[in-house]
């Protein structure tokens, strides 16, 4: 009869002393290594469709999942996500009044990663203003277009980004990323008017 693999991982192998059967032979092989290996599937509704009845998904399986470029590992029942793909930064367009590369810190953009078991948003760069409206709004919303669908929070995520002391009697400002994909600040005022606004190492959950 077969016999379990000598590092413990429960992978049946023929033995010479077994009745000739390649198709069950190379069934137990394939029934022992394919679920411990890395489960490739075109989205996670496609992994549910899949792994169901003698298949169902057990702990200590990993999976990636091509729509979203994630590795996800089985836990406790559920699936975390252990690593994601490439996430390229993307410019951020902004609104009328502001510009690039506020204090030299570069474009002002964004990329989803994930961070401790859940996707987020990270910004980097700056952004920079000559000067502002006689009459200052309670905010300012700083894109020109809104954030996509997948770098849109849940709920509204509130954070706090540095900018310049200059013409400011503060050295941070309020920000806003809201559900519908705005960027808004506040904070700004006739005592507050900074020449530029940071966000290097500025992120939130989403």
């Amino acid at each position: 009869m077969p016999t379990p693999d000598k590092w413990g991982q429960g992978i049946q192998l023929w033995q010479m002393t077994d009745a000739p059967d390649i198709p069950a032979a190379v069934k137990a092989i394939a029934d022992g290594v394919i679920p411990r290996g890395v489960l490739r599937f075109a989205s996670s509704s496609a992994r549910g469709a899949t792994l169901v009845g003698d298949q169902a998904p057990v702990d200590g399986m990993l999976t990636w999942l091509a729509d979203v470029g994630r590795l996800e590992l089985r836990v406790d029942g559920v699936w975390v996500v252990v690593a994601v793909g490439n996430r390229a930064w993307t410019t951020i367009s902004l609104a009328s009044g502001w510009s690039q590369n506020g204090n030299s810190q570069g474009t002002f953009q964004y990329r989803i990663v994930n961070l401790f078991g859940e996707d987020s948003i990270m910004f980097r760069g700056g952004i920079g203003r000559s000067s502002y409206p006689g009459t200052i709004p309670g905010s300012f919303t700083i894109n020109s277009t809104a954030l996509p669908a997948t770098a849109r929070p849940a709920t509204l995520r509130t954070i706090v980004v540095p900018c310049s002391d200059v013409s400011s009697d503060r050295i941070t400002l309020k920000l806003d990323i809201t559900t519908g994909g705005q960027l808004t600040l506040y904070g700004i005022s006739n005592t507050a008017k900074p020449p530029w606004i940071g966000f290097n190492g500025c992120f939130a959950s989403l």
